[in-house]
């Protein structure tokens, strides 16, 4: 997949400290894919609508970000809401801040959820309070599955645009040779794939009994600005959110993630389909 120029960029927005570090966090993006920004805000009564507010603070988001800024109000749940309007708007990316003490396993089947299950693009979530300008260091977990190959473009895409490294991770049990022998390999493939792309690279393989644990702990060690994974497909709220690495990693990280939806290239963020 490629991004597209001229996308749109969705914010969730309901003036919690972190959607709000969301909007922080979408500058740089929004300027290098020449992107707009849509700042979604929600109200559940009419006399709860904040649309002072949230035009003063997408005039400060247009004056600080240099980017068109949009907004809208509309009643309804804010998570809801959002992959619908992403749908309708044709968003490239959502980025969604959640507040660092709720865990998603407390919330099963809320809407909020949902957000990352079924949006109809890529979704970054914010939950860690230090938030930094640009993007160095992309950390890339790898395992074998078809859908962890399609990421692999979108790494390199943002790797473009922030100067970044990518930082591939493999991590296995220990007690599998055969898989930890094909996850080798193909961390090798993907590293001179990257490298040939012109872009700083390095591969890493870590044995682990906590797969999400590992890549967090991996990603904090590296100080990586971005952790990226994949979107399982074919799961209900209670699988997806309760046993998968991958969701456990947006549960407990600190390190933005950016979570990236099955390839349905007439909707998705284009990134190009090179390997």
């Amino acid at each position: 997949m490629q991004i597209k120029e001229r996308g749109v960029i969705l914010i969730p927005i309901d003036f919690t400290k972190q959607s709000l570090a969301a909007i922080k966090q979408s500058y740089n993006l929004a300027k290098y894919t020449h992107s707009k920004l849509v700042l979604l805000n929600a109200f559940e009564d009419a006399e709860d609508e904040s649309r002072d507010a949230l035009d003063k603070l997408a005039k400060l988001t247009e004056h600080e970000s240099g980017v068109p800024t949009e907004y809208l109000s509309l009643k309804g749940d804010i998570y809801a809401l959002s992959d619908k309007i992403a749908e309708e708007i044709k968003a490239t990316l959502i980025i969604a801040g959640l507040e660092s003490h709720m865990r998603f396993r407390n919330i099963i089947g809320s809407s909020a959820s949902k957000l990352i299950r079924k949006a109809p693009c890529p979704v970054i979530t914010i939950r860690g309070n230090d938030h930094r300008d640009g993007c160095e260091n992309i950390l890339l977990p790898l395992d074998l599955s078809p859908e962890t190959r399609e990421k692999t473009d979108t790494a390199v895409q943002f790797a473009r645009y922030f100067g970044a490294s990518i930082r591939i991770l493999g991590v296995f049990d220990e007690k599998d040779t055969d898989y930890e022998n094909k996850l080798l390999a193909y961390s090798f493939q993907v590293k001179q794939f990257i490298k040939s792309k012109g872009i700083s690279c390095t591969n890493k393989s870590i044995p682990t009994n906590d797969i999400a644990q590992t890549v967090v702990d991996y990603g904090n060690k590296i100080e990586a600005d971005l952790i990226m994974i994949m979107n399982k497909p074919g799961l209900n709220v209670g699988e997806f959110f309760k046993g998968t690495d991958s969701q456990r990693i947006v549960d407990i990280s600190n390190i933005p993630v950016m979570t990236i939806q099955p390839m349905k290239r007439e909707n998705m963020m284009s990134f190009g389909t090179g390997f």
